[in-house]
């Protein structure tokens, strides 16, 4: 596996010249990719199912809009752009019966490959192409003439030309403005679902509850809470993203520095990192995906009840207060995600 940095010299878009690339679903990656390869030239068609409100959106913004069966047919190159879970049914209904020889799939996320809840044909070129980027900030970093940096990954490369083209597409959509490292299937799917449940999402978010609760439940007011343990952590992270950990420890005062450093080791002590290690192994060998899946195809009884627990959480009802005196942050803000690249949600 290469660990070169592609960049806009390394690929070449006249390779979609007199192609057509389909976008299957318009949410918030599918969006992204569709307008920024569009407006670097290329012939992008959307594909979605009978009603989709997305359609009049895309229309409303120039796309050719079709069926996913009539998008994979038209199409030389086809991505994905689809939450998880719907993945499985669309690609056996919608666009495994129409993907002739020679023919390019991609994807923003390698679970379904990985995991094998889809079954490829063996003389098509299939890659992955993952902006390391919301779709919202993929848009504007490319509108803004930057972009975000991207992974590429390549499952099957019947044609000798499946990494020419996940470059290509990288380059259309921004990715090699920034920056583009090669992985596989494997390695961005159970590091991306790792840093979420570990890290990202799952972890800080318990970290932040858990600390909310500690405070409150020793007697210190809710408000006070709140800013310490959630308020502030945007500061901490943005410090982090800008300069590493050590550059936000320069950053801070001299008493919280070594609060961080004597009393971190403590909280996420080995034990914690065993059970990190734990969770690693779950998602290699798959338990984790299949439960989801499961979940999924079972209604979401379980993941729609906890959504409800969590959004009753004290910290909720002490932030939507506290965030209204905040002129610059718009509560009213929806930012789009995976759930929305293709089918309601269960919200």
């Amino acid at each position: 596996m290469s660990t070169n940095i592609y960049n806009d010299k390394d690929a070449d878009l006249s390779l979609f010249e007199g192609k057509k690339l389909a976008v299957i679903g318009f949410g918030s990656q599918g969006h992204a990719h569709a307008l920024n390869l569009k407006e670097s030239g290329c012939e992008v068609i959307i594909g979605l199912y009978e009603g989709s409100k997305s359609k009049p959106v895309a229309e409303k913004l120039g796309f050719e809009v079709l069926t996913t069966e009539e998008a994979t047919q038209a199409a030389d190159v086809i991505l994905m752009a689809t939450p998880d879970t719907a993945i499985p049914k669309i690609y056996k209904e919608s666009v495994a019966p129409y993907l002739v020889e020679g023919k390019t799939l991609l994807f923003s996320h390698g679970l379904a490959v990985h995991f094998n809840f889809i079954e490829l044909p063996a003389n098509i070129d299939v890659a992955l192409v993952a902006p390391k980027g919301p779709g919202h900030t993929v848009r504007s970093q490319f509108v803004s003439g930057q972009g975000v940096p991207g992974l590429i990954a390549i499952h099957q490369d019947y044609t000798g030309n499946a990494k020419a083209i996940a470059l290509a597409w990288a380059k259309g959509v921004g990715c090699t403005r920034a920056g583009v490292f090669e992985t596989n299937f494997k390695e961005e799917t159970v590091t991306d679902l790792f840093g979420e449940q570990v890290v990202l999402c799952g972890g800080a978010s318990a970290l932040v509850q858990a600390g909310f609760e500690v405070l409150v439940e020793a007697g210190y007011q809710p408000e006070m809470a709140y800013f310490e343990c959630l308020h502030e952590l945007k500061l901490i992270v943005d410090l982090m993203n800008e300069s590493g950990i050590a550059g936000m420890r320069f950053s801070i005062s001299e008493t919280a520095e070594y609060g961080d450093v004597t009393v971190g080791p403590k909280i996420i002590d080995a034990s914690v990192k065993q059970r990190m290690k734990d969770q690693l192994a779950e998602i290699e060998n798959g338990n984790f995906a299949n439960e989801w899946m499961a979940e999924y195809e079972n209604g979401s009884p379980n993941f729609n009840r906890i959504r409800e627990e969590q959004a009753a959480h004290g910290i909720e009802t002490v932030g939507q207060k506290l965030r209204k005196t905040m002129s610059w942050i718009d509560s009213n803000k929806k930012l789009g995600g995976s759930q929305a690249d293709y089918v309601s949600s269960s919200k």
